[in-house]
C-alpha cells in the first residue's frame, strides 16, 4: 500500500493554513526547504503539546484546590443544616413549651448568636475562596501571556502577536487591581492575600515593562527617530535654513503609524496600572511624592535625543549658549506633535494628570540639566578652584554668571511654551516648576548655589563701589518721580536708589529659582549683605562727622541728616517689598521650617508670642536703630548747645524774685539759647526728612523740657509774683519756636508747663489743694508732677500782700 499522504481538499483546509502554504510553498525553491519547514513545525507542535500538558497540569491543580474548598464549604454548610435542623425540633418538642421562658433565653443569648456567628464565618469562607480562586486564574492568565509574548519575541515571531499577549496580560492586571483595591478597602484582614498576589504580579511586571519598552524602542527605531540633529546644530545659519527636518511622528502612516499608536496606547495603560498600584500600596502615606512619574512613552522619545545632542554638548563647553540654543530649538519644533498627535492617546488610556507637552518639554530640561550637572558646571567649579588658589583673577567668575544668565533666559522661553498650553497656573499650584525650570539643577546642589550667591555679591559689590565712592550721589537728592514707592519725600541722596537698583537686580535674578526655600538662600546670602553694605556706608560717614566735629558744625550736621534721610528711603522700600506676594511666600516657608525645628511645648509658646518675619526683618530693624539712634544723637547735640547757651539763665534764681516790668518779652540770658535752637531746628528741618524730623523735635522738646524743670524748678528757687510773670512770658517765647510745627507745644513740655500751672494759683487755691494730694492733682489736670514734686513748688511759691 502506498504510504505517501495525499493533501485534503482546498475546501476542507482553513484559510490561515492556506495562507501559510501559499507563502511557503511558492515555487521550487521553497519546495526544496519543505524538510525543514517540515522539522519546524513538528519542534513547535511539540512546544505546544508540552505547553497543553502544562496548562492541563495548572487546571488540574486549580480544579484540586477548588474541590477541597467545596468540601470544605459543603461541610461548614451540613453542620449549619444539622444546627438548624436541631433548633427547629427543639422549638416544636413539649419540653419546650413547658420549659417556656428558660428555653427562649437559652436560644436567643446563646444559640442565635452563636449560629450567626458561624453563618458569617462561612460567609467570609465562601468569599475568600471564591476571591482567592478569581485572583489565582487573573495571575495565572497574566503569567501565561507575559511568558508567550516573551517567547514570541525571543522566536521572531510576530509583533502583532506579542502585542496582542501584551494586551491580554493588560486586561488580566487592570481585572486583578480592580479585585485587590476592593479587598483592601472591604477586607483589610486579608493582608496576606494581597501581598501574595502583589509578589507575583510584581514578577510578571518585572518581565512585562523592559520589554514592553524595549519594543517600544525598536518601533521608535524603525520610524526613523530620532531626527538627524546634525543641521539642527549647524552653525551655518544657511544650512539650516536650507534643509527643513521633517517630524516623523507626523509623516508615519498606515499600519506603521498603527502599530505605533497601538503600542504608545498599551505603554500609557500599563504605567497608569502601574500607578494605581502604587496608590493602593501607598494608601496613608505622603503619595503624590511616589505616583507622579514621568511619562514612559515621553522618555522614550527624549532619550535617544539626549545622547545625540552630547556629541554636539562636547564641542561647545566653552559656549554654552549653543547648547541652550539647541535644546530650545528641539523642545519647540517637536512640542506640536505631543498636543496634536499623542496627547489624544493618553487621554484615551485614561492617564490622569499628564500633559504631553508638559511631559515632553519636562523631559527635555532634564536631559539639559542633567548634561550641566555632569560636564558644565564642574568645569567651572574646577577653575574657580585653580582661581583662588592662584590668586590670579580669570574668566571663571564671568563665565559662571553668563552661564546663569543663558539659564535664566531659556527659562523664560521655556515657560513662554508652556504657557501656550495654558497649564502654567497649574504647574505654579502644584509646586512642580522646577520639572521645566534649567536652575533646578541648585535643588540637589545647594553648594552650587552658594557659590553663585558668592559671585552674584562680589559683581554687586564692585559694581557699587564706583557709586559709593562719587561724592555727588551722597548730595544729589532722589527726585519725587523716581521713588520706587509711594510720594513721600524722604530727601534721600541718590546713592540709597543706586543701592536699590543693584539689590532689585539681584531679587529678579533669584526670582527663577523654582523653589521658595532657594530663593530664601540666595537672597541671605547675596541681598543681605548688600543692605549691610549701606548701613554700614551711612554709619561710617555718621562717624567721620562725628568724630571730626562733634556734630556742632552745619555740615556734620547736614551730612548724618543725609545718611538718616538715605537710610529712610532705604527702609520704607524694603518694607514695601516685604508685603509682596513673592517675599511674603518666603517668610511663610521660614516659619514653616521654624515650626518644624521646634518642639511641641516650645511650638506653642512661639505660636501664642511670635509672629511671621520678613526675609529682610533683621536689616530694617538695624535701619530703624540707626535712624533712632543718630536722631537722638543730633537732638542730643542741640540740647547739650542749648544747655551751654541758658546755663546762666538757668541758675539765676534772683531773676524770679524781682518785679516785672510792663510789656515784657523774654529775658536777656535766654534769647541767645532760644536764637540757637531756632537756628539749629532750622537747619535740620530744611535737611531732614519730615517724619524724622518730628523726632528730633519732639526729643529735643523733652530734653528742654527735663532741663528747665530740674534746673529752675527743682533749685529752691524762690518765685514771687513778677518771678512767675517773667517765666511764664519766657516760656511763652520758648513755646513759640515749637508752634511751627504743632499747635499745642506746650503739651510737649509737660513738667515745665505744670509747673508753671501751680506758680500761677492762687495762695488759698495752691495751698489747700497740694495738700489733698494725688486726687487733687487729677483733678486739677497735674498729670505728670509727682506730690513732692508740687509741694516742693508750692513751698517756693512767695506770695506778696
Amino acid at each position: 500500500m502506498d504510504s505517501t499522504k495525499t493533501l485534503p481538499p482546498v475546501s476542507a483546509i482553513s484559510s490561515t493554513t492556506l495562507s501559510f502554504l501559499n507563502d511557503n510553498l511558492t515555487n521550487k525553491e521553497y519546495h526544496a526547504r519543505a524538510a525543514r519547514l517540515a522539522s519546524e513545525l513538528e519542534t513547535q507542535c511539540s512546544h505546544l503539546d508540552q505547553s497543553l500538558v502544562e496548562l492541563n497540569r495548572n487546571l488540574e491543580s486549580k480544579l484540586s484546590v477548588y474541590a477541597s474548598f467545596t468540601d470544605r464549604v459543603s461541610g461548614l454548610f451540613t453542620h449549619v443544616n444539622v444546627k438548624l435542623t436541631d433548633l427547629a425540633s427543639a422549638s416544636r418538642s413539649p419540653s419546650s413549651v413547658s420549659d417556656g421562658g428558660v428555653r427562649a433565653k437559652q436560644i436567643l443569648g446563646e444559640e442565635l448568636p452563636a449560629l450567626a456567628k458561624e453563618v458569617a464565618r462561612v460567609d467570609m469562607v465562601r468569599a475568600y475562596a471564591e476571591t482567592a480562586l478569581k485572583l489565582d486564574s487573573l495571575v495565572g492568565d497574566i503569567e501565561d501571556a507575559v511568558s508567550s509574548a516573551m517567547n514570541n519575541n525571543r522566536r521572531s515571531n510576530s509583533t502583532q502577536d506579542s502585542e496582542d499577549m501584551r494586551l491580554l496580560a493588560i486586561k488580566a492586571l487592570k481585572q486583578a487591581e480592580d479585585i485587590l483595591t476592593s479587598v483592601t478597602k472591604t477586607r483589610p484582614q486579608w493582608a496576606r492575600l494581597v501581598a501574595a498576589v502583589d509578589h507575583r504580579v510584581d514578577r510578571a511586571l518585572a518581565m512585562l515593562r523592559p520589554q514592553a519598552i524595549a519594543d517600544h524602542r525598536a518601533l521608535l527605531s524603525s520610524l526613523g527617530w530620532p531626527p538627524p540633529l546634525s543641521i539642527l546644530a549647524s552653525s551655518n545659519p544657511e544650512t539650516r535654513a536650507s534643509s527643513e527636518v521633517s517630524n516623523p511622528l507626523f509623516t508615519m502612516r498606515g499600519d506603521l503609524k498603527h502599530q505605533y499608536c497601538e503600542n504608545f496606547l498599551a505603554l500609557c495603560r500599563l504605567q497608569e496600572l502601574q500607578r494605581q498600584r502604587k496608590s493602593r500600596q501607598l494608601e496613608g502615606h505622603n503619595r503624590e511624592l511616589a505616583l507622579h512619574q514621568p511619562l514612559w512613552a515621553i522618555e522614550e522619545l527624549v532619550n535617544p535625543i539626549a545622547v545625540a545632542s552630547q556629541r554636539h554638548f562636547s564641542k561647545w563647553t566653552d559656549q554654552p549658549e549653543f547648547i541652550f540654543t539647541l535644546v530650545y530649538k528641539i523642545t519647540r519644533d517637536y512640542v506640536d506633535s505631543m498636543d496634536e498627535l499623542l496627547q489624544p492617546l493618553v487621554d484615551e488610556a485614561l492617564l490622569v494628570g499628564y500633559s504631553c507637552r508638559e511631559e515632553w518639554i519636562s523631559a527635555m530640561v532634564t536631559a539639559l540639566l542633567t548634561y550641566l550637572a555632569k560636564e558644565i558646571f564642574p568645569v567651572y567649579v574646577d577653575q574657580l578652584d585653580e582661581e583662588s588658589i592662584s590668586g590670579v583673577q580669570s574668566q571663571a567668575r564671568i563665565s559662571w554668571l553668563h552661564l546663569v544668565d543663558l539659564m535664566i533666559s531659556f527659562d523664560k522661553r521655556i515657560k513662554s511654551l508652556v504657557e501656550q498650553s495654558g497649564i502654567l497656573f497649574s504647574l505654579q499650584e502644584d509646586g512642580n516648576l522646577q520639572k521645566i525650570s534649567s536652575l533646578s539643577v541648585f535643588c540637589d546642589r545647594p553648594d552650587w548655589l552658594d557659590i553663585w550667591a558668592q559671585i552674584e555679591l562680589a559683581d554687586t559689590l564692585e559694581k557699587l563701589k564706583h557709586d559709593v565712592d562719587d561724592e555727588r550721589n551722597w548730595k544729589m537728592k532722589v527726585q519725587k518721580g523716581a521713588l520706587l514707592f509711594g510720594s513721600e519725600d524722604y530727601r534721600s541722596p541718590t546713592v540709597s536708589s543706586a543701592f536699590l537698583q543693584r539689590l532689585s537686580s539681584v531679587v529678579d535674578r533669584c526670582r527663577s529659582l523654582p523653589i521658595v526655600s532657594l530663593r530664601s538662600r540666595f537672597l541671605r546670602l547675596a541681598g543681605a549683605p548688600v543692605i549691610q553694605k549701606f548701613l554700614d556706608c551711612v554709619l561710617l560717614r555718621c562717624q567721620e562727622a562725628e568724630g571730626m566735629t562733634a556734630l556742632t558744625d552745619e555740615d556734620g550736621l547736614l551730612k548724618v541728616a543725609n545718611c538718616i534721610n538715605a537710610a529712610h528711603y532705604f527702609e520704607s522700600v524694603l518694607r514695601e517689598w516685604c508685603e509682596d506676594v513673592f517675599f511674603l511666600e518666603m517668610a511663610l516657608d521660614q516659619d514653616n521650617q521654624l515650626e518644624t525645628s521646634l518642639s511641641d511645648n516650645s511650638r506653642s509658646e512661639w505660636s501664642v508670642g511670635g509672629s511671621r518675619s520678613g526675609i529682610f526683618d533683621e536689616e530694617i530693624k538695624k535701619l530703624e536703630e540707626f535712624r533712632t539712634e543718630w536722631v537722638e544723637k543730633i537732638s542730643v547735640v542741640i540740647l547739650r548747645g542749648f544747655d551751654a547757651l541758658s546755663r546762666d539763665y538757668v541758675k539765676n534764681r534772683r531773676q524770679w524774685q524781682e518785679k516785672s516790668e510792663e510789656n515784657w518779652l523774654v529775658s536777656e540770658m535766654l534769647v541767645g539759647a532760644l536764637d540757637y535752637l531756632q537756628g539749629k531746628m532750622s537747619i535740620i528741618e530744611g535737611s531732614l526728612n519730615a517724619m524724622d524730623f518730628i523726632m528730633v523735635w519732639r526729643s529735643l522738646a523733652m530734653g528742654v523740657d527735663r532741663l528747665l524743670f530740674r534746673g529752675i524748678f527743682m533749685s529752691n528757687a524762690k518765685f514771687y509774683d513778677g518771678g512767675v510773670v517773667r517765666f511764664g512770658c519766657d516760656m511763652e517765647v520758648l513755646f513759640g519756636v515749637f508752634r511751627a510745627w504743632c499747635l499745642r507745644p506746650e503739651g510737649f513740655f509737660p513738667k515745665t508747663s505744670e509747673g508753671l500751672k501751680l506758680l500761677k494759683m492762687r495762695e488759698e487755691q495752691l495751698q489747700g489743694g497740694v495738700l489733698g494730694g494725688e486726687k487733687w492733682m487729677k483733678q486739677s489736670g497735674i498729670t505728670h508732677l509727682s506730690v513732692a514734686e508740687a509741694e516742693k513748688i508750692e513751698k517756693n511759691r512767695v506770695f506778696m500782700n
